[in-house]
């Protein structure tokens, strides 16, 4: 259920931000440095771009935590799930907030990943952060 939940939610976006649509590779560049961090499991980096709370889901468990518990939620995943790549498929949004999807191969295993980033004070903060087994 929260599954679809969360396809309605990304649809909904999607249609808002239609018309400011933002190819991957024109103002997406955020996303860059956040999919290296993935990919080497780097989570004092990766977590350097969460919001000060951030909603945040690790395979079907969901939470609204604070920066460092968020950190712990991702550190606990990538000690069991060790990353061995990442690809970002799809990007998109407004100047103020975008979002991407993106494969994880990790712990021999393949997940999605969601983000979305809004942009505070000039820079931009994870707000959302999503891990779900592919099926």
């Amino acid at each position: 259920m929260k599954a679809i939940a969360r396809i309605i939610t990304v649809a909904a976006l999607l249609l808002a931000a239609a018309p400011a649509v933002v190819a991957q590779n024109n103002g997406n560049d955020v996303f860059i440095p956040i999919a290296k961090y993935i990919t080497q499991g780097n989570v004092d980096a990766l977590s350097a771009w969460f919001d000060d709370n951030l909603e945040i889901s690790v395979i079907s468990k969901s939470t609204y935590s604070s920066r460092s518990q968020a950190r712990r939620i991702v550190q606990r995943f990538f000690d069991t799930y060790t990353p061995r790549s990442f690809n970002l498929d799809h990007s998109a949004g407004r100047i103020n907030m975008k979002y991407a999807l993106g494969s994880l191969n990790a712990g021999g295993e393949n997940f999605i990943v969601t983000i979305f980033v809004c942009r505070k004070n000039g820079t931009y903060h994870i707000q959302q952060f999503q891990i779900e087994r592919m099926r």
